[in-house]
């Protein structure tokens, strides 16, 4: 019998974000905070800050195979977490080395559009993230990605998160967190929905609105939460019990951070400022 991981050790794909607040760094102080080890290979430095980004510029996609080869031929890993491809060449290469490589535990972080409006990936991307659902665990979209996965117009409630997300579990297998923060109707209940072997279970998960402008870097946060929480969990759903009152206290801990004049990023670390 294997030894359990004592700290899990998280591969990150993503972009950058020089102001700190989402993709790569993002990403790494979420891995850190959950007690992980953050990796992390870069897609595309991005040009950006809390008020908006302002050019993209991606990386071969050749780099960003070499840099998952370098990763993968050295370190065990536990759990990958993807953001950022932008590029439909990108998807389906990622696509190619999940299937070359198997890693477990991989969460998708369908990233499309950030907080701050700025489109980060193309429409051709955006389209071949869904053929890239199947191979992941876990895929965490905000509602309008939701609603793209799936081929829908954007729900505008919390009964159609739940149709859909249910819809896209049935059409791909992965287990679907809908987060629900940028719902219209003010519902604070996120969405999950897994299976074990052929039961699905959907569950509606309460949570406490932080009523916030600071959302910069949510999903990003989120998904490499669960990542690292995931390894050694025996689910999901115990994964996101974990993840939900270290997520609510980082958006509390936003609002008194006091980076950047546009929506701010999160306190990773808010536990250390209390």
């Amino acid at each position: 019998m294997a030894d359990p991981v004592r700290v899990p050790r998280v591969l990150c794909i993503a972009g950058t974000d020089p102001s700190g607040g989402a993709g790569l760094l993002a990403d790494t102080k979420a891995v850190t905070a959950l007690g992980g080890y953050a990796m992390g290979v870069v897609t595309a430095v991005t040009v950006q800050n809390t008020r908006g980004v302002y050019d993209v510029h991606a990386v071969p996609v050749d780099t960003v195979i070499a840099q998952l080869d370098a990763v993968a031929d050295d370190v065990q890993i536990d759990a990958v977490k993807i953001g950022m491809l932008g590029e439909a060449t990108l998807v389906r290469a990622v696509g190619d080395w999940l299937r070359r490589r198997r890693p477990p535990h991989i969460v998708l972080d369908p990233v499309m559009v950030a907080t701050t409006g700025g489109r980060l990936a193309t429409d051709e991307a955006a389209s071949m993230l869904r053929e890239l659902v199947p191979i992941v665990d876990l895929v965490t979209p905000n509602v309008p990605e939701l609603g793209v996965l799936c081929g829908l117009d954007t729900a505008q409630d919390i009964e159609g998160i739940v149709g859909q997300a249910e819809l896209v579990h049935e059409q791909t297998g992965s287990a679907v967190l809908a987060t629900t923060g940028d719902l219209l109707d003010g519902s604070a209940e996120d969405v999950l929905v897994e299976s074990e072997g052929r039961r699905r279970t959907t569950r509606r998960l309460p949570f406490v609105r932080v009523d916030t402008p600071h959302t910069h870097g949510t999903g990003c946060s989120l998904s490499s939460a669960m990542a690292t929480a995931r390894v050694g969990a025996d689910d999901w759903r115990s994964a996101y019990a974990r993840v939900r009152p270290w997520m609510d206290g980082a958006l509390q801990g936003g609002l008194s951070l006091g980076v950047g004049q546009g929506s701010g990023p999160l306190d990773h670390n808010w536990f250390l400022h209390r």
